[in-house]
């Protein structure tokens, strides 16, 4: 009992020590992949640099944070545990920064990199959008921006601005930067620089700094803006002496205007009483001023500058009159009667006219003929469609077979002068696009690549047909969007005669003639001379079969009927004599015996054998057969071969299990046994004669 009790304490205390190693290994860290931002690009750059990192996470699918200097600058889910994000640079200071990437699900894991913030500096232009511009005289704020530079300092800075007459005027400054180290001052030209500073030339003007920075430049003019359109007014300043004279003039196509004017207690012309006039056309115009007083104003470069007069874009496209589309055909734009802009459509029969506002009329050329005119008002940037006078020719090639219209398909049309060749659908219709209702044309029809019909279209007021003559494409002297011409195809005389496999005329034959793309049928029977005649059959290339009463093909051959035509087809596999003997094991024919011939898919036929054990069968067709022998008229067949026919044969058929005794046919096993019991029952007869023999001969000599 004791021992019970010892063993018992025993198993309780590897129990508890096996629990514990357990609970101790359920306790131990998993073990996971390492978190590190395999790489960081660009690892270097401004303030708003866009960086893009990869890196891994912790936690499978988890969300993650990217952290620039602590603050967070993307939030986002792991693909599996990879990582790829990007953000801008934040505003920050010159030097190293560390980028962070946080598993948020363990904000313990986590892994860092290095980032380089460089010094960057902006500069900037301030000028109106355009068209519009500056003009003399103006103002111009200069922007100049730092960052990434030390916090809380402030750096000496110098702009410079050079004139079109190569002078130049500085300014210097100090920028004060953020304790995220940016910084900006704006300052403005000509007010906040030097004695001199000015914009009273016409030209360049050219702004660089003492900084790391790229220059830029701005432009002044004489007018306010770079283009007008007709009725516009066109402001125009100017700086000269304080009450200078000068003239101002204006010219260009169809405008020679001038002015002369007297410059402000300032010296500053300004000027608004020109507008582009209703018969300015579309294109470049120059300003000029030039100082007329006792003491002039010289200026270098002088004060003189272009504007345009762009136009409206009239978006203009050209179909015919059954709406389609018309490339390639030249448009004009005429305004009183002069034309003003010449375009030509594109391959989508579009085109761009550039006209300003007024009424124009807009004529259509095709094949250097007139064919189109139409009437625009232009006020704005406008679409229109521009009608031709142009004619779809609908061409259809038809048959009449059986009294009945038929559609020719991939029947060829050369149409000239185009010199395109159209082909017919399934249908039988072929289009030519856009043709000039009062030409000639020529249309030459063919099948198979072999002429059969030629039309002509001529030039004429007239609207009649004449001998294959269509005298123009117009109805009743006007042009139509579609004008039909059908085409007929002639029609022969296939005459065809079939012979059988013996020379013999094929009597009865069915015969087949079909098309080979027009889907045209036509059929018949051979009379007794084996020929049947096919009239009125329309032209192109016929596979002609012989069929015989199962409808099964004898023959074929292919025809070009482009003019009448005789046929011969020899069916060499129809009137085929096939003739069977049977005969048995030694050779002897088995007569009146039945024999039946099957062909593949056809009904069986039976004879029987004449006393020579030979049936004949006649008028088969070439093919693969079965012959049954039946030696009684019930059951199945005794013998079966097979063979293949592809002329007349004679086929010999032994029956090798069989002899015949006194004309009836017994098994050569059976006979076999006969003959063994026939001969032993003889031996021992013979020597039971001749035992007894002997014996006779013994009592005889005792």
């Amino acid at each position: 009992m004791a021992k019970i009790r010892l063993r018992a304490k025993q198993l309780m205390c590897l129990f508890l020590m096996l629990t514990s190693v357990l609970l101790g290994f359920s306790f131990l860290p998993r073990a996971r992949a390492v978190m590190q931002v395999f790489s960081i690009s660009p690892a270097t750059g401004n303030v708003g640099t866009n960086v893009t990192l990869t890196a891994n996470l912790t936690t499978t699918n988890g969300v993650y944070n990217v952290t620039f200097d602590g603050a967070v600058q993307v939030v986002g889910n792991a693909t599996g545990n990879n990582v790829t994000a990007s953000f801008l640079v934040p505003e920050t200071t010159f030097g190293n920064h560390t980028v962070v990437v946080v598993d948020v699900s363990n904000p313990l894991e986590n892994a860092t990199y290095p980032f380089y913030v460089s010094t960057a500096y902006y500069m900037n232009v301030t000028v109106p959008p355009t068209p519009t511009q500056l003009q003399e005289g103006d103002s111009v704020p200069i922007f100049l921006n730092v960052t990434g530079e030390f916090a809380n300092m402030t750096y000496g800075a110098q702009i410079d601005v050079q004139n079109p007459d190569n002078s130049t005027y500085s300014e210097k400054l100090g920028i004060s930067t953020s304790p995220r180290g940016s910084g900006s001052v704006t300052l403005t030209y000509p007010r906040d620089f030097s004695t001199g500073a000015n914009t009273n030339y016409v030209g360049n003007y050219a702004v660089s700094a003492n900084l790391t920075v790229a220059p830029t430049k701005f432009i002044v003019s004489l007018t306010n803006s770079t283009e007008y359109h007709r009725m516009q007014t066109v402001n125009i300043k100017a700086v000269y002496a304080s009450n200078e004279t000068v003239t101002l003039n204006v010219s260009g196509n169809n405008i020679q205007y001038s002015v002369n004017m007297t410059a402000d207690s300032a010296g500053v012309i300004n000027y608004s009483s020109f507008a582009v006039p209703l018969n300015a056309s579309v294109g470049t115009y120059n300003v000029n001023i030039v100082s007329v007083a006792a003491s002039p104003t010289v200026k270098t470069p002088p004060d003189t500058q272009n504007f345009t007069v762009p136009g409206f874009a009239l978006n203009v496209t050209t179909r015919n009159l059954a709406g389609d589309l018309v490339p390639n055909a030249p448009v004009s734009a005429l305004e009183n009667g002069t034309s003003v802009n010449n375009q030509t459509t594109d391959s989508n029969g579009t085109t761009v006219l550039m006209l300003e506002i007024g009424n124009y009329t807009l004529q259509g050329y095709f094949q250097g003929v007139e064919v189109g005119e139409g009437h625009f008002e232009v006020n704005n940037t406008e679409a229109s469609n521009l009608v031709l006078n142009l004619t779809d020719l609908n061409v259809r090639v038809v048959a009449i077979v059986n009294g009945a219209e038929v559609s020719i398909p991939e029947a060829g049309v050369y149409l000239t002068p185009e010199n395109v060749t159209l082909t017919t659908d399934v249908t039988g219709n072929a289009v030519a696009q856009s043709l000039l209702p009062n030409s000639t044309y020529t249309l030459n029809a063919s099948r198979y690549n072999t002429p059969f019909n030629v039309t002509t279209i001529i030039k004429s007021s007239s609207n009649n047909t004449v001998n294959g003559t269509i005298t123009s494409l117009l109805v009743g002297g006007s042009p139509v969007p579609f004008f039909n011409v059908t085409i007929s195809c002639p029609s022969y005389t296939l005459q065809v005669q079939a012979f059988k496999a013996d020379g013999q005329p094929f009597s009865n034959a069915a015969v087949e003639a079909k098309e080979l793309v027009g889907g045209i049928n036509y059929d018949g029977n051979t009379d007794s001379n084996g020929t049947v005649a096919f009239y009125n059959t329309t032209l192109g290339e016929y596979e002609v079969e012989i069929l015989d009463n199962a409808g099964k093909e004898l023959n074929s051959t292919t025809v070009n009927l482009f003019q009448d035509q005789n046929v011969t087809v020899n069916c060499n596999l129809f009137g085929l004599n096939i003739s069977v003997t049977v005969t048995d094991y030694f050779g002897q024919p088995f007569a009146n015996t039945n024999v039946t011939l099957q062909e593949n898919g056809v009904e069986p036929i039976s004879s029987r054998t004449q006393a020579n054990g030979m049936v004949t069968f006649a008028n088969l067709v070439g093919d693969s057969y079965s012959v049954s022998v039946y030696l009684s008229d019930q059951g199945p067949p005794t013998m079966i071969e097979s063979l293949l026919v592809d002329g007349s044969t004679t086929v010999s058929i032994t029956m090798n299990r069989y002899v015949l005794l006194a004309g009836l046919p017994v098994e050569t096993s059976q006979l076999a046994v006969v003959i063994i019991i026939v001969l032993s029952v003889l031996l021992v007869l013979s020597l039971e004669v001749y035992r007894r023999r002997r014996n006779k001969s013994q009592k005889t000599d005792s």
